[in-house]
């Protein structure tokens, strides 16, 4: 996992971003333990403190689990990972098509767009 942060936003936000995306994207599987609060902080580069306010904040959605003396595990729920993963789909749609009106591009046009960087 690749942790470059920006200034932008509170960096457990941006930890707890990737982690979902993670999760929904299937590169982390359903059910399988995750390294402890320890080694991700090392592998972020963050103070534990922020990755367990991090891991808290997934666990409060649902997305991950403790297993008490096992650790943290991600959810067998396939149905909240499918519907994170569309809930994120959808406000990304939004944003594209929002930034589109914003430069003076319809939805159709839009569409067409996304259709010609498909086919490349």
């Amino acid at each position: 996992m690749d942790y470059i942060f920006d200034n932008e936003r509170p960096i457990y936000i941006q930890l707890v971003e990737k982690l979902r995306m993670e999760i929904i994207s299937g590169k982390l599987k359903p059910g399988e333990r995750i390294p402890s609060v320890r080694e991700l902080a090392i592998t972020a580069r963050v103070n534990p403190n922020t990755m367990q306010k991090a891991l808290v904040e997934l666990e409060d959605e649902g997305l991950l689990f403790t297993e008490r003396t096992n650790g943290k595990f991600v959810t067998e729920n396939k149905e909240l990972i499918e519907k994170i993963k569309k809930e994120l789909a959808k406000e990304k749609v939004n944003n594209y098509l929002k930034d589109m009106k914003n430069i003076g591009i319809d939805y159709d046009e839009a569409l067409k767009y996304l259709q010609e960087l498909e086919r490349n």
